[in-house]
């Protein structure tokens, strides 16, 4: 699905444009521990924007799958759930947001193992 091949290039080019901001204009702004908490957030981005990529390149050589659709709307759901919450949590010091983390790295941890599972199945 060419969707999934826009938002991974979406989402990595976010990843290098937050994670440039994160090196320059927050090194002196923010804690070392919220410093590294926004790098946390910039490297599972990247990872699974291209995550989002292989996706969809799958998508558009395989038969369609709903594995693969799953999998790659629950790794978007990941990036913004996990890395929209680390950042926000980095600028506001809002710890409560560390709640919402976990329900990332849960869509991220399923969407990996739709992947394993259509592999599996079908290639």
């Amino acid at each position: 699905m060419k969707a999934f091949i826009i938002f991974g290039a979406i989402n990595a080019l976010l990843a290098v444009g937050l994670g440039a901001f994160g090196a320059h204009a927050l090194e002196d702004k923010l804690e070392p521990k919220y410093l590294e908490v926004w790098k946390t957030g910039v490297t599972y981005q990247m990872f699974h924007a291209l995550g989002l990529i292989a996706i969809g390149i799958l998508v558009g050589n395989v038969p369609a799958s709903s594995l693969l659709s799953w999998s790659g709307w629950l790794m978007l759901t990941g990036i913004i759930l996990f890395s929209g919450s680390l950042y926000i949590l980095s600028i506001s010091g809002i710890k409560v947001l560390g709640a919402i983390t976990p329900l990332g790295g849960v869509a991220f941890l399923i969407s990996w193992l739709l992947l394993i599972i259509f592999a599996v199945k079908h290639l």
